[in-house]
């Protein structure tokens, strides 16, 4: 929420929703939107949780997700990373949540933009 507007993007609460992603953020004068889960974890964790909700939305939606990792650091600063296109497959029917690798996904993602 802090972030998109310095980018100049309009961005919108979404997270108490449960639709698949936390902030909903509007491109200036063409309608479009992007769609932001943003997922806080502590520098080192070993895993990031994602929900099936959270996998099938990025899925549906490739070009316009971003999965947004707040990396929280033991001196209480932290540092955003965007990834985008996070995940490769839906996951089986009977699972509710993924354990990705937590340093896995800081490998692919890069600054806001």
């Amino acid at each position: 929420m802090e972030i998109d507007p310095r980018l100049g993007f309009e961005p919108v609460d979404r997270e108490t929703e449960k639709l698949g992603y936390d902030i909903e953020s509007c491109v200036p004068g063409t309608g479009k939107l992007r769609f932001i889960e943003v997922k806080g974890r502590v520098a080192g964790a070993a895993t990031n949780t994602q929900t099936k909700n959270e996998i099938l939305y990025s899925l549906n939606k490739p070009e316009d997700f971003i999965l947004a990792i707040v990396e929280l650091r033991e001196d209480g600063r932290h540092r955003v990373h965007y990834l985008r296109r996070p995940f490769q497959r839906e996951p089986d029917f009977g699972v509710t949540s993924v354990n990705y690798d937590f340093a896995g996904l800081l490998a692919r993602a890069g600054e806001p933009a």
